[in-house]
């Protein structure tokens, strides 16, 4: 039979024990933080480690494309991130964004994403917008010299309005065209606006950008596969005409390319 006191030796071991753990894992905590850019620094170099966690970034629109366009940013190391959108995460968007699980349906996207870029780089300064785009909204939005903007906006008047926007600031962009309706992650690419084609978002986007006398001037990453017609139907919702039906992978490839754009360019600075 254990005496009193034995218990109470068990219990300062235990003890003891927690605290030696809490120690690990505020060890490995510090490890994780510390090695965070190791491998991107083997491939970048340190310069350029550095050159990313000094850019401030912008990503408009956390859907399939942009919030992966952020993750992806906020993995390579970029130091500041401002996360804009107005929705928020519906059962709809499961099938595609990093963003949408059962647990976050009903809650701002920018607030589900804050959290999660958190959790893969604390270090990382993170500002948040909940804002619908338009000509009203653009100076609330565009308050700060952001090094790279990435426009996600999947409707057409406030993706023209943040594109006119960003380019009457100077402001360096990358935007994304349709990623709906569409299965081959092989036919997407960038190119110049201008030399964007068979994307119908990008042909509306030309025609609207052309009476604000924009022809070029800025990366678009969009695929030369046709659209499923099938997949197409007319949209239930006040700001979309059409509904497109969605693969889970091909926005997150989209969002992929526009972060590998906004890295390589702030790379070669």
């Amino acid at each position: 039979m254990q005496t009193e006191g034995q218990s109470s030796t068990d219990a300062i071991d235990h003890s003891s024990n927690n605290y030696e753990n809490e120690q690990n894992k505020d060890a490995s905590t510090s490890e994780a933080i510390n090695g965070f850019g190791e491998r991107t620094e083997l491939l970048v170099g340190i310069a350029g480690v550095e050159r990313l966690r000094n850019v401030s970034v912008l990503i408009v629109g956390l859907g399939g494309v942009g919030a992966m366009a952020a993750e992806m940013l906020c993995r390579a190391g970029v130091g500041s991130l401002t996360l804009a959108d107005h929705d928020l995460v519906s059962q709809s968007n499961i099938n595609r964004q990093v963003i949408a699980l059962t647990t976050t349906i009903g809650r701002d996207k920018t607030e589900v994403l804050t959290e999660r870029l958190a959790m893969i780089n604390p270090q990382a300064q993170l500002r948040t917008k909940k804002i619908f785009v338009s000509d009203d909204t653009l100076d609330q939005l565009l308050d700060v010299n952001y090094d790279y903007v990435v426009d996600a906006i999947d409707t057409l008047a406030p993706k023209v309005a943040l594109i006119a926007g960003c380019l009457s600031r100077n402001l360096p962009l990358v935007s994304s065209m349709g990623a709906g309706a569409k299965l081959d992650p092989s036919k997407v690419s960038i190119a110049d606006i201008s030399k964007t084609h068979t994307c119908p978002l990008a042909y509306m986007l030309r025609k609207r950008l052309r009476h604000c006398g924009i022809r070029h001037g800025f990366k678009a990453v969009f695929s030369s596969e046709p659209v499923m017609e099938q997949a197409v139907k007319i949209a239930p919702e006040k700001n979309k005409k059409t509904v497109l039906g969605t693969i889970s992978y091909l926005p997150a490839v989209f969002g992929c390319f526009c972060a590998s754009e906004v890295i390589r360019r702030i790379l070669e600075k």
